[in-house]
């Protein structure tokens, strides 16, 4: 029960990612407002997984693989309500737009890579747990590298446009601001990439600087 709360919640957190991305992209405004009012189911969904998981803990004392599970996923729950509200913010910014960002900047802040990326990191994470294999959660160390590279990029870049084009700052702003929620997006996704890991090898990944990383 408490597995399938999971997979419900990864597969409603990744429609949210996906759907604001789209949304972004095409300024589809009624597809952004869905994004923002289905957050209350996500936060429902986030409140009966935690009480699920106390109620496990308290009644049937698990040990071992399953009590790794549940503290597993506990966390895992946690990060998956922050990426649903990283959705919800990008589609509270796509409704300030009242038209699309020029194709030239989003080139230049390399912003369709970092959808993709972060699509592909959730992807991967959600098929991990799915599968309950701790291998295809490794896969997202390296592609968080790469949203990190972009992001650290990014203020630079903002700043030598701004000084050319400096009527477009609302768009720069808005753009640095998806910028920075894709990162935690993937900052996110690690997270839960390290529980899965956690829960099926006994292994504790945070604060050590995996191998396959570099």
């Amino acid at each position: 029960m408490l597995n399938q709360l999971g997979a419900e919640m990864f597969n409603l957190c990744a429609t949210q990612l996906e759907n604001s991305i789209e949304a972004f992209h095409t300024l589809d405004k009624d597809l952004a407002e869905k994004v923002v009012h289905m957050e209350y189911r996500v936060n429902a969904f986030d409140l009966k997984i935690d009480r699920d998981c106390e109620q496990f803990l308290a009644l049937h004392k698990p040990v071992a693989s399953d009590l790794r599970f549940v503290l597993a996923l506990r966390k895992i729950n946690f990060d998956l309500e922050r990426i649903g509200d990283c959705a919800s913010g990008i589609s509270k910014y796509t409704l300030e737009l009242n038209m699309l960002p020029e194709k030239d900047l989003i080139k230049s802040l390399r912003l369709d890579e970092m959808f993709s990326y972060t699509l592909s990191m959730l992807e991967d994470i959600k098929e991990a747990y799915t599968d309950e294999d701790s291998q295809q959660a490794h896969k997202v160390f390296k592609k968080e590298q790469v949203l990190n590279e972009i992001n650290n990029n990014s203020i630079s870049l903002i700043c030598k446009m701004v000084r050319k084009k400096v009527e477009l700052i609302d768009q720069f702003l808005l753009l640095f601001t998806v910028i920075k929620k894709l990162e935690k997006v993937g900052d996110l996704a690690t997270n839960i990439a390290q529980e899965i890991i956690f829960y099926r090898d006994a292994e504790v990944l945070k604060h050590q600087k995996e191998k396959s990383w570099v």
